[in-house]
């Protein structure tokens, strides 16, 4: 229903905007005309999706690998933690800032706050060695396996979690072309209509939440790896300052080296993302 009354919402500001926006501007220069020199900066929320992956974990007394993992996003949906100062990380959150060299060129900086989050409901396939001291909780574990299911529903073998996050810290060139004429939008200072589409790569910086084998957590951010992002989208600006910004995101990350215990035990993974996200921002020439 949530979703319903947003997607109304838009379209009543769309049409509400186009109309507006068929009137003939005055014949001075449009703000909108151009794009070099301006700073912009928005927010928002996504909903991310992930494919399978190889969960190779390695510490003192183990090396195993959990085959094709599932994974899932871990969504709140609207509320008021978007806003609220010292909550914003407890959602799935966007920011981006960046300066428009060219009418059409931009760069930015950005975070995408996405919530990884293995699928506990689930039985697996395990390769590898478990061989803890005996007075370790985990070493009821202990074997040699061979492409052996493990059920992970209770969390004693396994827990693992990027829920704070798995955090994309990126830098991006983007590419804007004004797309108003299409919808015969004269006057682009009430209203414009931009199609948006990108490149970009970066480090990946998760707070990771996992319990290997009953052992305590590593819980602190930590550098664990990198990616590659593309992503396209619509850019809705209003009287010149203002927009609603709708992407479509995907890309690979690579975790090398994701801190699982204090002791310096670690896990691997590497899998391929998409994100749906919707943004709200300014531009301004400074």
């Amino acid at each position: 229903m949530k979703i319903k009354i947003l997607h109304i919402t838009f379209l009543a500001l769309f049409i509400t905007a186009t109309a507006f926006a068929q009137d003939n501007s005055s014949s001075s220069e449009l703000y909108t005309a151009h794009n070099k020199g301006k700073f912009f900066g928005h927010m928002g929320g996504n909903r991310a999706y992930f494919t399978t992956s190889d969960l190779h974990f390695e510490g003192a007394g183990y090396n195993f690998t959990v085959e094709n993992a599932q994974s899932h996003d871990l969504p709140k949906g609207w509320n008021i933690d978007y806003v609220t100062p010292g909550k914003l990380t407890t959602s799935q959150t966007n920011w981006k800032a960046g300066y428009f060299f060219h009418d059409k060129f931009n760069v930015s900086i950005g975070i995408d706050h996405m919530k990884y989050v293995m699928t506990q409901n689930q039985t697996a396939m395990i390769n590898g060695t478990i061989n803890l001291p005996s007075t370790e909780p985990g070493s009821e574990f202990n074997g040699t396996y061979h492409n052996q299911p493990i059920d992970l529903r209770d969390g004693k073998f396994l827990k693992f979690e990027h829920t704070n996050g798995l955090n994309y810290v990126y830098t991006e060139s983007a590419y804007y072309t004004d797309i108003s004429s299409i919808f015969g939008i004269r006057n682009t200072d009430i209203f414009q209509l931009n199609f948006t589409q990108g490149v970009g790569m970066g480090l990946l910086v998760p707070r990771t939440d996992a319990t290997v084998l009953q052992q305590e957590r590593h819980d602190e951010f930590h550098i664990s790896g990198y990616g590659f992002s593309a992503d396209a989208g619509l850019n809705f600006t209003f009287f010149k300052h203002f927009y609603a910004q709708t992407e479509i995101k995907g890309g690979y990350i690579n975790m090398t080296d994701v801190r699982t215990t204090y002791t310096g035990d670690h896990a691997q993974h590497h899998f391929w993302y998409g994100e749906t996200i919707i943004s709200f921002g300014g531009i301004f020439r400074i």
